[in-house]
């Protein structure tokens, strides 16, 4: 099974939010995940990330791979591989 790390969508109309999830890839965008383990604000004046770094480690020790935006998160937030 193939796991990434990804967003999930939620907000309203042209105010989103995203949650960072750890998914299976054949998975739906905003469906079925199997841990959350941050969220994401454009909305704020400096985005506002956070993510629950022990977790988001364990994730990427085991073999989750990140899009490329999650991965640009992961940097911003001082956590890398």
């Amino acid at each position: 099974m193939a796991v990434k790390m990804r967003l999930k969508r939620m907000g309203q109309k042209k105010a989103p939010f995203y949650r960072v999830v750890v998914a299976d890839a054949r998975a739906p965008r905003d469906g079925r995940f199997i841990e959350e383990i941050g969220t994401y604000d454009p909305n704020q004046d400096p985005s506002v990330i956070k993510f629950d770094e022990e977790a988001a480690k364990k994730w990427l020790a085991t073999g989750a791979q990140p899009t490329n935006t999650v991965a640009k998160l992961l940097k911003a937030a001082g956590i890398e591989k």
